[in-house]
């Protein structure tokens, strides 16, 4: 059984102005992501990708269509499905270990339960020595580090990931993306993951889902053929080189058709 399903979404929301029309987003999407896999989606800015991972969380339902995890329709959030977001949304005056352990502690788990693996999962992500400390001692990349440990220390089924590397320094981000590699290989958690970077989205994936410009349907489907665990070298592996290509041609060709419906559109308003 599929972990997450999504068949023939369709998303709208209200016209901003009074006899204007609805906006469309997203436009009979379909979704297959198998338990364990990482699915990366990218495309044009205002495609739908947040909007779908919203759906899929749960924040919101689609106008349309219907999505399940685990062949059960998703009717709203659930502690099944852990959102991971751009900016660490973390509470300033808890330390990490009370940032990390908040959510088994919320839910009455015994200390005896979680603290060791909550020390575990800290110590994974490389700040057993920052154990103690504040978000504001922080660095960003350590934020972020705190916020993925907050969510796998809840053994979520599955990972939703918006953008989650795109603030950081580009050193930062190849850190993260082989730390985030390692730690699915602990628990395997299936893992949706948007990003506006194609190289981060090949690296990561085991496929991509690459996305029209709006209203957002799924334009192509791409296998990533590389084993896991990856080294950030195989970036330079042709077959690597030759994927990233087809991607940003995919994503150039929407680019070009949204600007000329745009295009024509103005000169229909004008005649």
């Amino acid at each position: 059984m599929d972990k997450i399903t999504v068949d023939s979404v369709f998303k709208s929301f209200p016209p901003r102005q009074r006899g204007s029309e609805a906006i469309v987003a997203l436009d009979n999407v379909d979704l297959r992501i198998a338990a364990g896999e990482i699915v990366c989606i990218v495309g044009p800015s205002g495609c739908g990708k947040s909007t779908l991972l919203n759906l899929i969380a749960g924040f919101d339902t689609p106008t349309g269509g219907e999505i399940a995890v685990n062949g059960l329709p998703v009717t709203g959030a659930g502690p099944d499905r852990i959102v991971v977001f751009q900016s660490p949304s973390l509470f300033p005056w808890m330390t990490v270990m009370e940032n990390v352990t908040f959510g088994p502690r919320k839910r009455g788990v015994p200390k005896a339960e979680y603290e060791a693996e909550a020390r575990g999962t800290i110590e994974a992500v490389g700040l057993s020595r920052f154990a103690g400390r504040f978000p504001y001692e922080l660095s960003g990349g350590m934020r972020q580090r705190v916020q993925i440990a907050r969510a796998l220390v809840n053994r979520p089924q599955v990972l939703l990931m918006d953008e989650p590397f795109a603030a950081l320094d580009f050193q930062n981000r190849l850190v993260m993306q082989e730390l985030l590699l390692r730690l699915w290989e602990r628990i395997h958690p299936t893992i949706f993951f948007i990003t506006h970077d194609v190289e981060e989205a090949i690296f990561l994936g085991d496929r991509v889902h690459v996305m029209t410009a709006a209203p957002g349907r799924i334009k192509a489907v791409i296998d990533v053929p590389f084993e896991k665990p990856r080294l950030i070298e195989i970036v330079t592996d042709p077959r690597f080189v030759a994927i990233k290509d087809q991607v940003l041609h995919l994503i150039r060709s929407e680019f070009e058709r949204s600007d000329r419906a745009a295009e024509a559109a103005e000169s229909a308003m004008r005649t």
